[in-house]
């Protein structure tokens, strides 16, 4: 995976962000250290419906590791992840690897951010530091438990995004964005041709959540299908800050699917069957560490999604050459075929639990203006075309629902090709 730490001067890489002053009004954010309540009295019913479910997700695992941030690992057979499990993969045969990675139009890698990436590899997830990993034949998965499922609305939406507003919506109504909720700041690309897959590296920061069931997100979406109907398929892949998700404020590596916007099918990370993993090093929905530092040093990820042109699987990359999974092309109806549309950007909750707009932060919780070393940043924007070609974007569309809360400012230059920087602090003065 490429993991790159340069000096705050150059390009890239991470740490964390400084909390915004906020008019003179007390803003609690929730705890890093913990996020588990005391819950009303949960009936015996519902108790032994979660531990069916969770025995249904926490497979039989060969050998654990403790995280220093609390996490439970389990290394399980491949074969018996929870992927497995879909009705749709009964008879699935696991694919090693793609035929072909897309081609590479760009130049080489530096020296010094191959230096970079050689000192962190094997060591961005928490669970890294011992340095424990999950014996070949087996995937790291993260322990779910009855608190993380208690903190959801219902079983049925543990692990599951509540729909938000898409594209159609966005440009036809934009009076109308924001009102479920969900606010962005993205780039999207549009195109007459097929899209295949897309590839973007992303800084990582952790942004502050105001309230317990907001969440804050850095991602890719891969797009197809109607943005106003049932249909549309979406396949997800970034960092996020989701308390309710992970009990804690940590950003960490994530993954999401969905072939009927987001209704019943689908969820994030392993939480359901569909997404299968190989990867024995990489746990999905782990804590990502270190982070970018205000004015220091940025770390980022590099995140490659595209569709295997031989098998049609939708696989999933880190870096250059790192292969974490793929989504099995049996799980979608549009996608089985090519994407339409391509988003990078950012996502936030805004509950208005205070009645005003959350203090929830997005990317590193300052205004794209700030530039390098303050604002978040996505770079070297790219497709995958259907000569499984990565091509560079040079023509991509900005969209921020509420720029007073959350903005986002695109450009181009030679070593980053087209970037955005991107984010907010959420209420402030002029976002009430």
């Amino acid at each position: 995976m490429e993991v790159i730490v340069l000096a705050s001067k150059r390009s890239l890489l991470l740490i964390f962000l400084v909390s915004v002053s906020l008019l003179s009004i007390k803003v609690t954010h929730v705890s890093a250290v913990n996020y588990t309540k005391t819950h009303r009295q949960v009936s015996s019913l519902r108790v032994e419906r979660i531990r069916n479910h969770l025995n249904k997700i926490n497979k039989p695992h060969v050998f654990t590791i403790q995280s220093p941030d609390g996490d439970v690992i389990d290394c399980v057979p491949k074969r018996k992840q929870p992927a497995l499990d879909h009705p749709l993969l009964k008879h699935h045969k696991i694919q090693k690897a793609p035929r072909r990675m897309p081609k590479t139009m760009g130049k080489e890698r530096s020296d010094d951010v191959k230096e970079a990436e050689s000192v962190l590899e094997g060591a961005w997830q928490m669970w890294h530091v011992n340095g424990t990993r999950c014996p070949k034949g087996t995937v790291p998965i993260r322990r779910n438990t009855m608190e993380d499922v208690l903190r959801a609305k219902s079983l049925f939406d543990f692990g599951k995004k509540r729909r938000s507003i898409h594209l159609d919506q966005r440009t036809e109504k934009p009076d109308a964005l924001g009102t479920n909720g969900h606010e962005h700041a993205i780039a999207y690309t549009e195109t007459s041709s097929e899209i295949y897959g897309a590839k973007a590296t992303i800084n990582v920061w952790d942004p502050k959540i105001e309230q317990v069931n907001e969440f804050s997100l850095s991602q890719i979406w891969i797009l197809s299908g109607s943005f106003v109907g049932p249909d549309l398929n979406s396949i997800e892949a970034g960092w996020q800050v989701s308390p309710e998700l992970y009990g804690d404020n940590r950003p960490r590596l994530f993954t999401y699917w969905t072939s009927d916007s987001y209704q019943a099918t689908g969820c994030y990370n392993l939480l359901c069957s569909g997404f299968i993993q190989t990867n024995n090093k990489i746990a999905i929905g782990a804590a990502i560490s270190p982070l970018s530092t205000f004015s220091g040093n940025q770390f980022d990820i590099t995140i490659l999604i595209w569709k295997d042109p031989k098998l049609g699987n939708w696989w999933m990359g880190l870096g250059d050459n790192t292969l974490v999974g793929y989504w099995p092309a049996e799980l979608f109806t549009h996608l089985a075929d090519h994407a339409t549309t391509v988003e990078w950007g950012g996502e936030v909750v805004n509950t208005r639990a205070s009645g005003r707009h959350t203090t929830t932060q997005m990317g590193s919780g300052h205004f794209p203006d700030k530039g390098f070393g303050k604002a978040s940043y996505f770079r070297n924007l790219e497709i995958v075309d259907s000569d499984n070609s990565l091509v560079p974007v040079h023509d991509v569309k900005i969209l921020a629902e509420n720029t007073e809360c959350y903005n986002i400012k695109s450009s181009y230059s030679n070593e980053w090709g087209t970037y955005f920087y991107y984010g907010g602090p959420g209420f402030n003065p002029r976002c009430a």
